[in-house]
Parts: structure tokens; C-alpha cells; sequence
């Protein structure tokens, strides 16, 4: 069962957002041997949506809505450990940027188009489908080795001849070797920002003047070259991970 959460104060684009959402599991299950089962609950307001107690694995949250906003609620949602995947809609494009710090899945821009929601809704599905399956890292340290999971690693630090990878749980393990094998053997949730620097982009939590913020607080440059490439490897992430 995926239960689905749509939160809109206009009953309209709510109705919309549900039936797309309906329809697109009923096209995925006519040509399934293992139909999938869904459950979509509707929310006219952030409020309302922070006062249930149900637990749900995907939510379409508005941005824009009378009361409080749809990126508040998200923060309220996160810090009460929601893990489910957020999908945000709104007419405003700007706002794509902010919603790294709440670790939104995609951003859909209203009026949401067909094809753009289902290409959505089939990386989404196929994401659900993988999380399991967890990529790692094998580090060789001396005659010692460890296995890292890719989720764990925050960011990878090169300085001198040895990479620091900095961890989700704040450990920090280093090794000898040289970033450029390193790259070779992570996946595309990793940009090297900067010469000396590998961030994991599913832990990026906002970008300004030249520095990348990361979750925990740490900040990591990124060169001038690469600014530009940045804010549109920005862009392509959120569209296609």
C-alpha cells in the first residue's frame, strides 16, 4: 500500500493533483502482475496536514496557501521525522532553490502538465523500488577495510594525499588515495564542486556566494568555474534523481 497525501487550499487543483495521481497507478497496474495499492488523502490546509497522525509515503504540498505556507509545513514535517518523499506544486519557479532544505523530491510548476507528471511519478516509482537496494563504497585503510554506504557519505575532502569522507553520523574516516579514482567509483548523487571537494547532493541544504551549505552545518566552496555548471546541476538533480 503507498499512501499518498495531496495538501492544496484550492479544492480544484487538489481534485486535479488526486486524479493524476489515481490515474497513473491505474495505467501502472493494467499492465502489472502485482498491481500496486494506493491511497490518496486530501488536505486544504498545512494545519490539517501537521494534525493528522497518518503515516504517508508520498506528499504533493503547495507552497502558496492561506495560513501556513507549504515550505513551513514541510520544515514542521521533516523535524517530526517525516521520511516520505515531497513533491512540491506552485506557480513560483523561484522557489526551487529553498526546497533543497526540506530534501524535496521534485518540484512541479502549476499548471502542472501531464507529461511532466509522469515522467515525475516514474522516477518516483522506480526510486521507491531501488531504496533498498543501497550502493557502497569498499575504503582500504592499511590491512584494515570498511564497506560506506553512499547514503551515509555527507561529502569527501581531499588534503594532501589522503580523502576525508565526512559522514552522516559526524564520524570522519580517511584513507590514501586520489580524488579522481574516488569519483570514478561514486554514483551521479555526487558533484565535484571543486578541486578538492565531492558533495553528496541529497545533502545539500542551500547555495550563496560561492559556497555550498550541507547538512550539519558544514560549508564547502565551489570554484568559479564551476558556478554556473553548479546551479544548473542544481536543477537537473531535483528533476532527475
Amino acid at each position: 500500500m503507498i499512501r499518498i497525501a495531496v495538501c492544496d487550499d484550492e479544492q480544484y487543483m487538489s481534485d486535479k493533483i488526486s486524479a493524476m495521481v489515481s490515474g497513473f497507478f491505474r495505467r501502472k497496474n493494467a499492465s502489472e502482475q502485482f498491481p500496486l495499492e494506493t491511497e490518496v488523502t486530501q488536505f486544504s490546509c498545512g494545519e490539517a496536514l501537521l494534525q493528522s497522525d497518518r503515516a504517508f509515503d508520498l506528499l504533493f504540498l503547495d507552497i502558496q496557501m492561506e495560513g501556513m505556507d507549504g515550505m513551513e509545513t514541510a520544515r514542521r514535517l521533516r523535524s517530526r521525522g517525516f521520511k516520505g518523499y515531497l513533491i512540491f506544486t506552485t506557480i513560483l519557479m523561484e522557489m526551487v532553490f529553498q526546497s533543497f532544505e526540506v530534501q524535496a523530491y521534485d518540484y512541479l510548476v502549476k499548471p502542472i502538465e501531464e507529461k511532466r507528471f509522469e515522467r515525475t511519478m516514474e522516477r518516483l516509482l522506480t526510486s521507491m523500488m531501488q531504496k533498498d537496494a543501497e550502493k557502497k563504497l569498499l575504503v582500504q585503510k592499511g590491512y584494515e577495510s570498511s564497506i560506506i554506504s553512499f547514503d551515509e557519505i555527507i561529502y569527501c575532502e581531499i588534503i594532501g594525499r589522503k580523502v576525508y569522507l565526512h559522514l552522516s553520523s559526524s564520524e570522519v574516516i580517511d584513507y590514501y588515495d586520489r580524488i579522481e579514482n574516488l569519483e570514478t567509483k561514486l554514483d551521479g548523487r555526487f558533484y565535484r564542486c571543486h578541486r578538492s571537494y565531492l558533495i553528496n547532493m541529497g545533502y545539500l541544504r542551500g547555495y550563496k556566494n560561492g559556497v555550498a551549505r550541507m547538512e550539519g552545518g558544514a560549508g564547502i566552496p565551489v570554484s568559479r568555474l564551476r558556478s554556473k555548471e553548479f546551479s544548473e546541476v542544481i536543477l537537473r538533480y531535483m528533476k532527475e534523481i
